[in-house]
């Protein structure tokens, strides 16, 4: 082609038709012009279509990622509410002076922790490709907001409950438990003697506060994961 466009403007050189051949120069450069800007259109439009084909596969992982979250974070949820309201049973049972096997199987769905680890490989994936790539700023914003902060807190407050069984009740239970059998059955080697203990009173009870904040911060997850779900689902349609 710029062979072709070449011999033109000798060929008008040749015949002295120089008015003409500057009207063909300048016509030449618009085509020419035009040609980029088309070659370059198409390159933008080839990159916005790849930027999409991203945006739409890493949501649909995120997504997934979050539905595996919300169901883990569902098991280990319901598990320290249900710790709780027996650690309610127990002090109740105590308070009313009833000393039975009973105490022994709960003490083994309290005396113990829950963990959780985030599946977190879609938005690593977005991270190393650049928080930009996704064109929602707002969902951007929220999923940094999940995944850097609101997920540290659940880590923190489930660690907090970890380190009270392991700080608190191991070195106790190596003392004074005949049994140990995590989430079945724990025996005390008297019963009574134990349960009127008042630091183990403070102890039961320190311990459900510390579970009560990994409630509060599970539950806080739950309703995030709920509404970022939703704002992909949006986003995708």
């Amino acid at each position: 082609m710029i062979s072709f466009f070449r011999k033109i403007r000798q060929k008008l050189l040749s015949q002295n038709r120089v008015t003409r051949y500057l009207t063909y120069a300048v016509g030449e450069i618009i085509l020419v012009s035009i040609g980029i800007l088309i070659a370059l259109q198409v390159n933008n439009w080839n990159e916005e279509r790849k930027t999409k084909v991203f945006e739409k596969e890493i949501l649909s992982l995120i997504s997934e990622n979050l539905t595996r979250d919300s169901v883990l974070i569902t098991q280990e949820y319901q598990k320290a509410v249900l710790a709780n309201q027996i650690t309610d049973s127990i002090l109740n049972r105590v308070n009313q002076g009833v000393f039975d096997e009973t105490l022994n199987i709960w003490m083994a769905k309290v005396i113990r922790f829950e963990r959780f680890k985030s599946q977190t490989s879609g938005f690593e994936v977005l991270k190393s490709k650049g928080m930009d790539m996704l064109s929602d700023k707002t969902l951007q914003v929220d999923l940094i907001n999940y995944y850097d902060e609101i997920l540290f807190k659940v880590y923190q407050s489930l660690s907090d409950v970890e380190g009270s069984f392991n700080e608190d009740w191991i070195p106790l239970a190596k003392r004074e438990f005949n049994d140990f059998d995590y989430d079945d059955r724990m025996e005390p080697r008297d019963l009574k003697t134990f349960m009127e203990n008042q630091q183990h009173i403070v102890l039961f009870k320190m311990f459900q506060d510390n579970r009560e904040g990994s409630i509060n911060r599970m539950y806080a997850a739950l309703q995030e994961i709920s509404s970022l779900k939703s704002q992909i689902k949006a986003h995708l349609q």
